[in-house]
């Protein structure tokens, strides 16, 4: 009885469709179910669960940003 979209979490096309899909659905709540990875695309962050929740010093900002192709 729930209307359910699993989507990748980091793909922002998948995720403004599943957001319409939502707010289209009548007469059954939805649920979106977002696959992510921890701190994706960044080498020293990625999948290191002691950056979860944590904000980088300065160069570590530095760095990530550049890594992610960001100036």
């Amino acid at each position: 009885g729930v209307a359910v979209e699993e989507i990748d979490g980091h793909d922002f096309g998948q995720m403004d469709s599943a957001f319409l899909k939502a707010r289209t659905t009548k007469g059954v709540p939805s649920a979106i179910i977002m696959s992510t990875v921890k701190g994706k695309g960044i080498s020293f962050m990625e999948n290191v669960a002691g950056w979860h929740g944590v904000a980088p010093n300065d160069e570590d900002y530095k760095r990530a940003i550049s890594e992610l192709g960001g100036k």
